[in-house]
């Protein structure tokens, strides 16, 4: 069973949806104690970091993410949710992420067409299992402003858009991507598919 953090700021009811078209039994979670009995964790998102951390630390729900992590549970970062996993983003200048990946959040370029919308290749790293059974340079369905500057060696998979920017990351059972899989039809199941897999590889 996946658990889907609900804090008002992700698009919980499409990756739901998603899960359910694979066969997996999804429950929304809104208070910490629900996320310390989960056997693992999607955190989407849509909307701006400052708001969604908001959010987040209104409810108690980033202590309780910052402590399920620590002992262990599988999590996953989608789009924002994926940048909220940072220490801070140029999107809200002064606001504190949940420093669980090193680094911070930079907007693109101005010359580039923004938000990138649409999609886009990912080229992973060989090793993953997050992208066991998709094909090298598939595309994903990408909608954002902002991309990940890590800081420690977490790049899985990179993009290119004006720049190469790393469009998964992982640390142990932590991941975070910045496209949409429950957007992103074949390839976005299998990753899915491939996270909910994770305790039996």
């Amino acid at each position: 069973m996946t658990t889907i953090i609900q804090y008002g700021a992700g698009n919980i009811f499409s990756v739901a949806q998603a899960l359910k078209l694979i066969g997996e039994e999804a429950i929304l979670a809104d208070t910490p104690e629900q996320l310390e009995t989960a056997e693992r964790l999607i955190l989407p998102g849509v909307g701006a970091f400052g708001a969604a951390m908001k959010s987040l630390r209104r409810a108690g729900l980033d202590e309780a993410i910052i402590k399920v992590v620590k002992k262990g549970t599988p999590l996953m970062g989608i789009c924002l949710g994926y940048q909220l996993l940072f220490e801070s983003s140029d999107e809200s200048p002064g606001i504190q992420g949940l420093g669980l990946f090193k680094g911070c959040v930079r907007r693109f370029n101005a010359a580039l067409r923004i938000p990138q919308l649409g999609w886009n290749h990912v080229r992973y790293r060989e090793s993953s299992s997050l992208f066991t059974g998709i094909r090298q340079d598939s595309y994903f369905y990408f909608a954002n402003s902002y991309y990940t500057a890590p800081t420690e060696d977490i790049g899985i998979g990179h993009t290119e858009y004006g720049r190469n920017f790393i469009s998964a990351a992982q640390r142990g059972k932590l991941f975070g991507v910045q496209f949409h899989p429950e957007k992103s039809q074949g390839c976005g199941k299998q990753l899915l598919t491939n996270f909910i897999q994770l305790e039996e590889q």
